[in-house]
């Protein structure tokens, strides 16, 4: 596959005001991607949603200036979830869908992924081909001054996904009787979320409700959960609901401030399907992070476990080519294919919910299905990308992760793979003793880090 120059795994992202979030590519991307969706001769339309970041502004302009250039109509959403952008994209019957967002990430950073027609991310092709136009001659792209495009709001953007996350939830249950607090980031969830949970019923305490620009994901959300464990706690709640900042990543934690991660959701989720008779393939799509417990679980409760490489794209794609509705990450990307073509914290925050109320048990009874087995995250940095690389296929390398492997067995697992983007080793043991499984780290590092100065010493 060719080289990226702008797209990374989930779509183009930087520091705001930098190469490449600069208003200059935001222009060139609507430009490249108008053109690219431009099918028959109808209106073109692109829906653009995004976070609450300041720089979100600044891209959304040169965004629309880019798509009405070459003749599409642009619905602008304002600060709406990501999946609330690829639904609405479906519904409206838009061509493309653009959501300006980057996540979990500080408010400095941001970025920009486009949903196809269909309501999924798009293919690395077609992202190749769309970076292909940025770099060369749009000239031809552009449209004639009586076709240039038209750009309007959609006013009732809010209500529409907020009826649709709410049809999501078990036909007439409600959530009477249960005290949630939830943690919006300060993000794209701030309005829709609050609204859906009080709505259903609950008794819902919100908090980081109030973006400014600048405190997107700022020590709240689902990466930083003290504040809703606390809150938790001290408000009596029954559970905590923390989103990030678009709202496509989703944690929880019990009555006694406990976190609960991804992976115990998966468990309870695919639990609640299996009973109901809505589960698809009869099991579960991850990536390679997710934790040993959960697979063991899964087995032992007769459903099945894939894997995939880490990133929550490449989960969508094995659920859509196998035949799987569910499937996730670890780290809180949960995607219900019954329900939406990507991430959706809100919408599995409602199922984890469901699943509470019908059991009429504490959270920390009716969440906890596994033992997870410990799990440490080792980055070992280099002096050089192809460098580190290669340490990996040297010999003295090789022996210590045989050793590793031959010494785990069945009770545990090694993964070792190099980041994309910086000269970093990435190890992830799992083992039933952590002391072990760390000191197995340690060599490992301690053999990348040898065998790349000796290969320094060579050159």
């Amino acid at each position: 596959m060719a080289v990226r120059k702008l797209f990374g795994t989930d779509g183009v992202r930087g520091k705001a005001n930098q190469y490449p979030m600069t208003a200059e590519i935001a222009l060139k991307l609507g430009i490249a991607a108008g053109s690219l969706f431009k099918r028959g001769d109808h209106r073109r339309q692109v829906v653009i949603g995004k976070d609450t970041r300041l720089s979100g502004y600044m891209i959304e302009t040169a965004l629309t200036a880019g798509f009405t250039a070459v003749g599409m109509d642009v619905l602008l959403l304002g600060p709406m979830p990501t999946p609330a952008v690829a639904m609405l994209t479906r519904s409206m019957r838009a061509d493309l869908g653009v959501v300006i967002s980057a996540s979990h990430n500080p408010y400095e950073d941001n970025g920009i992924k486009f949903f196809g027609p269909d309501g999924y991310k798009l293919s690395d092709e077609m992202e190749l081909e769309i970076e292909e136009r940025v770099f060369g001659d749009t000239k031809d792209c552009l449209a004639p001054s009586s076709q240039i495009g038209q750009a309007r709001r959609l006013d009732d953007a809010v209500g529409r996904y907020i009826e649709y996350a709410k049809n999501t939830f078990p036909r007439g249950k409600r959530l009477d009787g249960l005290k949630v607090v939830l943690d919006c980031a300060n993000g794209a969830s701030y309005r829709v979320a609050p609204t859906v949970l009080y709505e259903l019923g609950a008794e819902v305490v919100a908090i980081s409700v109030d973006p400014d620009g600048r405190n997107i994901n700022a020590d709240c959300g689902a990466l930083h959960t003290d504040k809703m464990c606390e809150q938790v706690v001290k408000q009596g709640a029954d559970i905590g609901i923390a989103l990030d900042g678009d709202a496509d990543r989703l944690i929880v934690c019990d009555e006694k401030g406990q976190v609960i991660d991804g992976d115990q959701i998966l468990a309870l989720v695919s639990r609640e399907w299996k009973e109901s008779g809505i589960l698809k393939g009869n099991g579960v799509v991850t990536t390679v992070m997710s934790n040993l417990g959960l697979e063991r679980y899964l087995k032992a409760n007769g459903m099945n476990h894939i894997r995939t490489q880490v990133g929550d794209r490449y989960v969508v794609e094995r659920m859509r080519a196998d035949g799987y509705n569910l499937g996730g990450e670890q780290s809180g990307h949960l995607i219900l294919g019954e329900h939406s073509t990507t991430g959706d914290g809100l919408v599995a925050a409602l199922q984890v919910c469901a699943a509470v109320v019908k059991e009429r048990k504490p959270v920390s009874q009716v969440m906890h299905l596994f033992e997870p087995v410990p799990q440490l995250l080792k980055n070992v940095r280099l002096s050089d990308r192809a460098l580190a690389r290669a340490a990996l296929d040297s010999d003295p390398v090789k022996i210590a992760i045989d050793k590793t492997e031959r010494a785990l067995g069945d009770n545990g697992r090694l993964l070792i793979r190099p980041s994309g983007t910086e000269p970093l080793i990435r190890i992830m043991l799992e083992g039933e003793d952590q002391a072990q499984i760390a000191a197995m780290a340690e060599e490992i590092a301690q053999a990348l880090i040898g065998e790349v100065k000796a290969l320094e010493a060579h050159l």
